[in-house]
């Protein structure tokens, strides 16, 4: 499995950004994807996560209602739609692959991560 994030930038309070992670696999993979984000001095932390085939999906308190993943097992690609964002979005955001094919939060169970994105929201 190798993943490519894309899609950051720079973004207003209250603006959209819509965050894109490739497989590059020919097949479209078995595994639960999912995002995470890291900002300067912290830890990194679970965003939001779908299932392999996009039927369950979880999403970290702070997000809910503004951030919606998905997934598009043809392309081969998830996605992350960010609404509404506000400055302690800021980070890094990286995709990754778990080793199970369910929506884990579990940083632990990731194997496979791609290059980071770096999202930037100004106030």
């Amino acid at each position: 499995v190798q993943l490519q994030a894309s899609g950051g930038g720079l973004v207003q309070a209250g603006g959209s950004l819509r965050l894109s992670c490739a497989n590059s696999r020919r097949t479209a993979s078995n595994n639960g994807v999912g995002w995470f984000r890291q900002a300067p001095g912290k830890e990194r932390e679970f965003v939001a996560a779908i299932s392999w085939n996009g039927g369950t999906t979880s999403y970290t308190d702070s997000v809910k209602g503004r951030f919606t993943i998905s997934r598009d097992r043809a392309k081969n690609t998830v996605s992350l739609q960010m609404n509404n964002l506000k400055f302690e979005d800021t980070a890094v955001y990286y995709c990754a692959a778990s080793i199970r094919s369910t929506a884990t939060s579990d940083r632990r169970e990731y194997r496979y991560w791609g290059q980071g994105t770096q999202v930037t929201v100004s106030s």
